[in-house]
């Protein structure tokens, strides 16, 4: 992967993560189960983490 697609992952994936923590939040207030959206925030961080890993070794 080059630097410029591995940037642009980690911009959709923040964009993902953002929307589904909004989902999440709301689900929350409405007493309805999270864990789907909570199991899918924990891949999204560990995505992220393998990602800036990489970006740091191309740096």
């Amino acid at each position: 992967m080059t630097k410029a697609q591995i940037e642009a992952e980690i911009a959709e994936l923040k964009s993902d993560y953002v929307r589904i923590q909004g989902d999440v939040e709301k689900a929350t207030s409405f007493s309805v189960n999270t864990s789907a959206g909570e199991k899918k925030l924990i891949e999204i961080e560990e995505r992220l983490a393998e990602l800036n890993k990489q970006l740091d070794e191309i740096e």
